[in-house]
């Protein structure tokens, strides 16, 4: 299954190591960091020039993480992966 991130970016969820707030996660100095290493190191993808509200942390299977920050909240890219709808049928 795929996630559309925006403008013409999808992505596999497979890969999705997790789906963060750029507003809240940042509170952390660690996650600040974490990012700042990433953007210095090139794995950092803008999908908008817009103000980015989340960011998707990606591991493909050779190891590699990529950091995408995209425009669309979490909670719409949660829909978008059909997470909830996974878990009420359960």
């Amino acid at each position: 299954m795929y996630l559309h991130l925006g403008q013409d970016r999808v992505i596999r969820t497979k890969d999705i190591v997790g789906i963060f707030d750029l507003e809240t996660s940042t509170l952390s100095n660690i996650t600040r960091e974490y990012l700042a290493a990433a953007q210095k190191a090139g794995r950092v993808v803008s999908i908008s020039d817009e103000m980015p509200k989340s960011f998707i942390l990606c591991c493909s299977a050779d190891g590699r993480t990529t950091v995408y920050t995209t425009q669309i909240s979490t909670a719409t890219l949660l829909r978008r992966t059909g997470f909830f709808e996974k878990l009420s049928n359960l």
